[in-house]
């Protein structure tokens, strides 16, 4: 187990439909399987790191309700310390995620509750936390804000922050500044820096432009062809680690984030460490959910061993 990880973001109940493929605005499907379960992109990568090896402590707002006693049992279950503030104005997040089960493909609507009230306030709250840590990591399901206080306290105490800049949205100039990492996939570099990312020249161009707004390094993970970083000298693609036929792609993301900063927080190099969340995520996409896909360590290391 490495150094200790924190991680801000929210927590929402996946409700899952999987339907032989998406529907069109207005249609009708008749789905194939419905699931319930937990989910929400902080949590997942939170799980995802738990999970790979991290020593993990998870910031969050919850509602008082029957989805806040599901994502506290996840987290017990996985081993997250969680620092979770309840709310009992608001509702835990929630999310529903439609997928088909020919492609894999997803389409997601969230209401993040109580979690999308996470404040400034909360964050000076967890400031001992941040600080204590040696990997930050946030996204954007909570206010910009938020994520922007939380990255600001985490570089000033001298922790690695990263930011996973999802949902995609715009972002104040400062932000940027204070991320040592950030890991758009290829939709959210483009709205980031208004470069088409549909190849690698594409992936390389947008980083370059990223790393000029300030960003240390940009990993920019490409889905099924892996992963482009670049560390303000030189861009590489890592392909994607294959791990068996692709089921269920919602939690790719989460995964390899939560495993990037595992790595990260072990003392892995910005090479090793990409490779190490690109593996997370391969295993993680050859099964059905988000939370309940992420790989334990000893799998990651047996892909990585024969990939």
């Amino acid at each position: 187990m490495g150094k200790p990880i924190v991680i801000m973001g929210v927590f929402m109940a996946d409700a899952t439909f999987r339907a032989r493929r998406l529907p069109r605005m207005g249609e009708t499907l008749r789905g194939d399987a419905f699931a319930l379960g937990p989910g929400g992109k902080g949590s997942n990568q939170a799980v995802a790191a738990a999970r790979a090896g991290g020593d993990v402590t998870f910031l969050t707002r919850l509602g008082d309700d029957t989805f806040a006693d599901m994502a506290m049992d996840l987290w017990r279950d996985a081993g997250i310390r969680p620092e979770a503030l309840r709310d009992g104005h608001s509702h835990t997040g929630a999310a529903s995620i439609l997928v088909s089960s020919k492609s894999g493909d997803n389409a997601i609507v969230i209401s993040p509750g109580a979690g999308g009230e996470i404040s400034g306030t909360d964050v000076d709250r967890w400031t001992p936390q941040i600080g204590a840590a040696a990997v930050f990591v946030t996204q954007l399901e909570q206010p910009i804000a938020a994520a922007e206080r939380a990255l600001g306290v985490a570089r000033a105490a001298g922790t690695v922050t990263i930011l996973n800049p999802a949902p995609a949205a715009a972002l104040p100039g400062g932000l940027l500044a204070n991320c040592d990492f950030i890991t758009p996939n290829e939709t959210e570099a483009e709205m980031l820096t208004g470069i088409a990312v549909d190849s690698l020249a594409g992936a390389e161009a947008a980083a370059r432009h990223l790393c000029a707004s300030g960003v240390g390094a940009v990993v920019i993970t490409l889905g099924e062809m892996g992963a482009l970083f670049y560390d303000g000298d030189k861009a590489r693609h890592l392909p994607a680690v294959v791990a068996g036929p692709v089921v269920d792609t919602t939690g790719a993301g989460d995964a390899f984030n939560g495993g990037f900063a595992t790595a990260l927080a072990a003392g892995a190099a910005l090479h090793d460490a990409v490779r190490f969340g690109v593996a997370t995520a391969g295993v993680a996409v050859t099964r059905a959910g988000a939370a309940s896909a992420m790989p334990l360590s000893d799998e990651i290391a047996a892909l990585m061993a024969v990939s």
